[in-house]
């Protein structure tokens, strides 16, 4: 099993628990080598481009950006992704970590579903380099806006002019897109959804388009220059002109899920706090006084 670690959270007690599962279980560990200074000893570390190839199944400890990471880091051969939540808010992540010993039980008892997600990959970022959530054209502050133009199966569409443009995923629609004002669609679905950022003219609302559509931003003269981002990663970050084809891939992620009911339980209930102005300490004190006990008493097993 291949460990995909939060860049900079303590992740020692969540390892130490996958550590001592894997002595009793027989079982190999792996870790990139950037972070062979966080893991114990026993765990054996590989040239990072090497981890998901090598690994029969990968184990992402951190929040929804741990597990992007790690669903990137597999795309050329797709593996099992199982995410330990030790973020704020995730939408991928199911496992808490006091859940950890049963899931990774589970896991080796083969006894889990695989939801399969889809990616988006654009000609201006080279094969390897794909989004699970989204790709977005992003001005940079100060310098005016995005300015392109939308063409769909080579038909031009109209043009946007806005703050940033957002092409999402399914499992995207909950992200930037929605901040943007986009629609949730269900991860179920095959679909690219389009939504500008603060438009300013132009095509105003979010396009909802079919996967098999081919899709082209370009950058008109009078633009603004722009960052791409795929998934909140900068991989251009001063583009004044070009195109960008995005195309979109299905089964280029999997993800583990134990109680597939649960989990969209608990992500409803995830988005309708979106929509609540508090802060989490907030949030924490409108809780009843035995559930905000709990959350207050909760802990990691002990060490076994």
């Amino acid at each position: 099993m291949g460990l995909v670690l939060h860049p900079t959270r303590d992740v020692s007690e969540v390892v130490g628990i996958i550590e001592r599962w894997a002595t009793r279980n027989r079982k190999s560990l792996l870790v990139g080598a950037a972070d062979r200074h966080r893991v114990p000893a026993g765990v054996e570390a590989v040239p990072g481009d090497e981890l998901a190839a090598r690994a029969d199944a990968l184990i992402s400890i951190g929040g929804d950006g741990t597990m992007l990471g790690a669903l990137r880091s597999a795309v050329r051969d797709p593996k099992p992704v199982l995410g330990v939540h030790l973020g704020r808010l995730g939408f991928l992540v199911e496992i808490a970590p006091p859940e950890l010993p049963e899931a990774l039980g589970r896991l080796l008892d083969k006894d889990f579903t695989i939801e399969s997600h889809a990616c988006l990959a654009c000609d201006l970022c080279g094969d390897d380099v794909v989004a699970f959530n989204d790709i977005a054209l992003v001005r940079q502050p100060g310098s005016g806006f995005v300015t392109a133009t939308l063409a769909v199966d080579g038909q031009r569409y109209g043009y946007y002019r806005c703050d940033a443009l957002v092409v999402a995923t399914p499992t995207g629609s909950t992200a930037y897109s929605y901040a943007a004002g986009g629609p949730l669609v269900s991860p179920a679905a095959d679909a690219v959804v389009v939504t500008p950022s603060a438009p300013m003219a132009g095509i105003s609302r979010s396009l909802v388009l079919s996967p098999t559509e081919s899709i082209r931003l370009e950058l008109e003269p009078n633009s603004a220059a722009v960052a791409v981002e795929m998934d909140g990663q900068v991989i251009n970050d001063a583009a004044t002109e070009g195109t960008v084809a995005i195309s979109y891939r299905r089964d280029a992620g999997l993800v583990v899920r134990f109680d597939p009911l649960r989990y969209q339980e608990r992500n409803q209930l995830k988005l309708s706090l979106l929509d609540l102005p508090f802060l989490p300490d907030q949030l924490r004190e409108l809780l009843p006084e035995e559930l905000r006990r709990q959350h207050d008493q909760r802990e990691l097993p002990p060490p076994c």
